[in-house]
């Protein structure tokens, strides 16, 4: 054999070596998670402080809806203090899912609930704590003489938490987690909800067994605009409160993308907290739709008094985009299953189709039948589709479900969904390490 013909031998086995060596290193999966970090937009700092403030705090002059019809004020008082019924002690406040910032009480009354001197069964310390401010998301109003004259209620009631540091319930503000425990039907049913029982054409016992039976994290913001109390299979027609942060990037707020974010926010500070601000969709001018959209005018508001102008949805809109999603403890998910979940998310299964970038989202909406779902939320809202859901921080609202009614309980569940949907063939453990993944996300 010649030297030439030794040397091209030698050759072709050195590539051929190379080439297998470089493909093995392809397939040998990372070593260490690799997530992108998440979008951040660039804010002008004091509107993000001037947003925090309203987002807190801010009623919009909803006092005139919340007290003014609903008499919240004396529902929380009770019959022995002026108002009505048992009154709202803050061990009920607290069973319903309501929320304490134990950055605004005093240190008399952290010794008093430490020691016991401060009744928690007495609506009074209701009162109180209102006082103080430190009831998440319910400002209390209050006369020369300290008497609670008027209550409303801000964006903080449904889309803040707290971290329990203190004790249930009570510790340090977590603004843009979903409050998954907050009984809204609990405290519909607790207020004097005439008028809301009047405009569903019903008594208010009827009305009472309806929102009692929504249960903690759900909502059905537009209950008053089409009626619709139940689900053609019988079930109660709520939504599960979503967060408001990671919000960056994502251009569908809404389970349903009916707008962008400022636009929800006039719209829920509106139409369901009853804030004095206008408020103009002609979509909403549909009568086989929103009939009581309709019949109510909701289509286009006018308040001679605007607390909800466009300086302060600018405002609100920068401190929403401040909040950025949580980070989930590296303690709650398996590493080497989430980067061989990675592998399938961006494989396989090709979830990135719909979940791209760093927002993980495509803001793309998609009808029902596209996502093997049915269509009864798509179809109350004017897009007749479903946004595709960030997934960035979903490990805090596992409590609820998942989807826009909690319908899947658990992300297995949404993942076997889909994997009967587009017939992925997924293995039992690789639907297990995309769970992991999206637990680390």
């Amino acid at each position: 054999m010649t030297s030439k013909r030794i040397f091209r031998i030698l050759l072709l086995f050195t590539i051929v070596f190379v080439f297998i060596q470089c493909k093995n290193d392809d397939d040998d999966p990372p070593r260490t998670l690799n997530i992108p970090p998440p979008v951040e937009v660039q804010l002008n700092p004091a509107l993000v402080e001037l947003g925090k403030e309203i987002f807190r705090h801010d009623t919009f002059g909803d006092e005139a809806f919340w007290s003014g019809v609903l008499e919240l004020d004396k529902a929380i008082l009770g019959e022995a203090n002026g108002g009505f019924g048992p009154g709202l002690s803050p061990s009920t406040a607290l069973s319903i899912g309501l929320k304490v910032d134990a950055t605004a009480l005093p240190q008399s009354v952290v010794d008093g609930i430490n020691d016991g001197s401060v009744d928690l069964d007495d609506p009074l310390t209701t009162a109180a704590l209102l006082s103080l401010d430190a009831v998440v998301g319910v400002k209390g109003n209050f006369d020369n003489t300290g008497n609670l004259i008027s209550t409303g209620i801000t964006c903080a009631l449904c889309h803040s938490n707290v971290d329990n540091s203190f004790a249930e319930g009570i510790g340090n503000r977590l603004d843009g987690w979903a409050n998954n425990e907050l009984n809204v039907g609990a405290i519909l049913g607790f207020i004097n909800n005439a008028s809301l029982a009047d405009i569903l054409k019903v008594d208010q016992v009827t009305f009472n067994s309806v929102v009692n039976n929504w249960g903690p994290g759900r909502f059905a913001p537009v209950l008053l605009m089409d009626g619709k109390v139940t689900k053609p299979n019988g079930d109660l027609a709520t939504l599960i409160i979503p967060p408001a942060y990671g919000l960056q990037g994502v251009e569908k707020e809404t389970y349903t993308g009916w707008g962008e974010i400022s636009y929800w926010n006039r719209f829920i500070g509106v139409l369901d907290m009853g804030g004095l601000g206008s408020f103009s969709d002609p979509r909403l001018n549909d009568p086989d739709k929103f009939p009581l959209a309709v019949e109510r005018g909701l289509f286009d508001v006018t308040s001679a008094e605007n607390l909800i102008d466009d300086d302060k949805l600018e405002a609100l809109l920068q401190y929403q985009l401040s909040l950025l999603p949580p980070k989930p403890d590296p303690s709650t998910y398996n590493e080497q299953a989430a980067i061989r979940g990675k592998m399938i998310f961006e494989g396989k299964a090709n979830c990135v189709s719909c979940h791209a970038g760093a927002a993980f989202v495509d803001n793309v909406l998609h009808t029902p039948e596209s996502i093997g779902i049915d269509g009864f939320e798509a179809n109350r809202s004017p897009t007749g589709m479903y946004r595709t859901p960030p997934l960035r921080g979903l490990f805090a609202k596992q409590s609820s479900g998942f989807y826009h009614d909690g319908r899947f309980a658990s992300l297995n569940d949404v993942i076997t969904h889909y994997d009967n949907h587009f017939e992925l063939k997924l293995t039992s453990l690789e639907k297990s390490d995309l769970v992991e993944y999206i637990k680390a996300l």
